[in-house]
């Protein structure tokens, strides 16, 4: 029996309706944020980087932090008033040798801020510069916002340490910060703080200057491995080039993560974007909405966008001006690696490793409290540094991406004589004046809470890793070392006083 009624019909209507393909039409929903029409999640289009810039800043921002932390924490013992190497001895003696010159033409040949202070308090200028780099950077690596103004004040700033850094600062990854924060300027609006500035879209001239940038790296620390030593043609250099452990181990400062920081401009906002959470009003809602606005119209030109279109046009044709000497460079047989040809540090060569050295060689200083330091019962002490090879039962320190800056150039001074490192008798003399700043660079001194110790020496020793399974791992011993001999002679306060005051430094008072 069949039951009559309406419950009935509605299925044969809807089936007759299948049938001819009519329906009635249904309202419409309105489009959900960030979604396609079928309601899935909506996909960035390729070819934009509003999210990239994001991610460029923020990487920038991340090593320059690290670099005024490390410069916080160590310049006043390296550069400062009491230094091993005072800045404003360095200051005056670079004036005294242009003293032909005007002040802007010292100023032009070495740019710092610290030509405006008047040097009675350099440790408070120092501590100043990294304490205002310290706040921007870490503003701009919170929020992800920054400003052209902002981004020169980092680069300026550095460029400032940099300058009177002496040999602490002489290394290739110094330049290349610069370079790249150089750049990052050009990121970045003039005055908006936002993180999407919609009428100031990324310049594609800048970020073929990240990726000109890139290149010369990866090229020219290739040229120079395969011109420079012959292990790297004979695939023999692995055996030795990670003896000491590399960016886990903050071997080289900030300088592989520092690395990775141009190669960002490679990725567009799609290849980006997972990094950044999804939903209505997210940063990639907001982009996609922008998207869609560009395709749909070109919009208006703007007076700003006129001007910093003009100024993105200057920096590719500065950049390309620049770069001459750069590629020559790297065309020559006889590369340099690590070197600006500017003094602002704009476009720079660089390099690494294009030797290998075979072994690993230290400085060892020693202290004794005896009163003769040729006496065979005399007891000579171990000074133990932070992060450099001392005592053969140490671990090696793990500190990427942070950087002592007295334990490299250490290791430095291990390949050359005391004499070509003048600094190191600087250091001995604090170490016999037991001085805090010197010592506070250290990770043990052997006369703490003891009287200053009368002699201090430097030994030479080779080092290599222990065996897995071997004798010496198994006495828990990380390091074999064997003495290779003396560094420089054991040394008195007494006798380092003509040497300090020869140089001008202020001579160190036993406590």
């Amino acid at each position: 029996m069949r039951p009559d009624g309406p419950t009935m019909a509605a299925p044969e209507e809807s089936l007759r309706r299948r049938k001819t393909g009519y329906s009635h039409p249904e309202p419409e929903s309105p489009p959900v944020p960030g979604r396609d029409p079928a309601g899935s999640p909506a996909h960035l289009h390729a070819g934009t980087f509003w999210l990239t810039r994001i991610v460029l800043l923020k990487a920038l921002a991340f090593v320059y932090f690290v670099a005024f932390l490390v410069a916080f924490h160590q310049n006043k013992q390296l550069i400062g008033d009491r230094g091993l190497l005072p800045c404003r001895v360095f200051l005056k003696n670079f004036q005294q040798y242009f003293q032909d010159k005007t002040s802007w033409e010292v100023f032009s040949y070495m740019p710092t801020i610290l030509w405006l202070t008047d040097w009675s308090d350099t440790n408070s200028t120092l501590d100043s510069l990294a304490l205002l780099g310290l706040g921007i950077s870490s503003f701009v690596l919170i929020t992800g916002c920054a400003n052209m103004l902002l981004m020169a004040a980092l680069w300026g700033l550095y460029m400032s340490l940099v300058n009177v850094g002496h040999v602490w600062y002489s290394f290739g990854w110094e330049s290349q910060l610069l370079e790249t924060g150089f750049l990052g300027i050009f990121l970045c609006p003039l005055w908006t703080l936002s993180r999407l500035p919609q009428h100031s879209p990324t310049s594609r001239i800048v970020l073929w200057g990240f990726r000109w940038l890139i290149f010369r790296i990866m090229l020219g620390a290739g040229l120079i491995k395969i011109r420079g030593d012959r292990c790297w043609r004979d695939l023999t250099c692995m055996d030795f080039h990670y003896e000491a452990i590399l960016i886990v181990s903050g071997n080289l400062s900030f300088l592989n993560w520092l690395t990775m920081v141009p190669s960002l401009a490679c990725f567009d906002d799609a290849t980006l974007g997972f990094l950044f959470p999804s939903g209505p009003g997210s940063l990639k809602d907001r982009v996609l909405q922008m998207q869609r606005e560009i395709r749909g119209a070109r919009p208006k030109p703007r007076f700003g966008s006129v001007v910093r279109r003009a100024a993105n046009v200057s920096l590719g044709i500065l950049l390309a001006w620049l770069s001459v000497p750069v590629v020559l460079n790297l065309l020559s047989s006889r590369q340099v690696m690590n070197t600006h040809f500017n003094s602002l540090h704009i476009v720079n060569t660089y390099g690494a490793f294009g030797s290998i050295t075979k072994e690993r060689t230290e400085v060892i200083l020693q202290g004794t409290a005896s009163p003769n330091a040729s006496a065979p019962d005399a007891v000579w002490e171990d000074y133990e540094f932070k992060c450099k090879p001392g005592d053969p039962s140490r671990r090696p320190c793990l500190i990427s991406p942070y950087h002592y800056r007295l334990d490299w150039l250490m290791w430095f001074a291990a390949f050359q004589t005391y004499e070509h490192n003048d600094w190191i008798l600087h250091l001995a003399g604090k170490l016999l004046a037991s001085d805090a700043e010197a010592l506070s660079l250290l990770a043990h001194n052997p006369f703490a809470s003891r009287p200053p110790p009368r002699w201090v020496r430097g030994e030479h020793y080779r080092y290599k890793f222990s065996r897995p399974g071997g004798r010496h791992a198994a006495e828990g011993k990380w390091w074999v070392r064997k003495r290779i001999g003396a560094y420089f002679p054991p040394l008195s306060l007494e006798e380092l006083r003509p040497y300090f005051r020869d140089r001008g430094w202020p001579l160190p008072q036993p406590l």
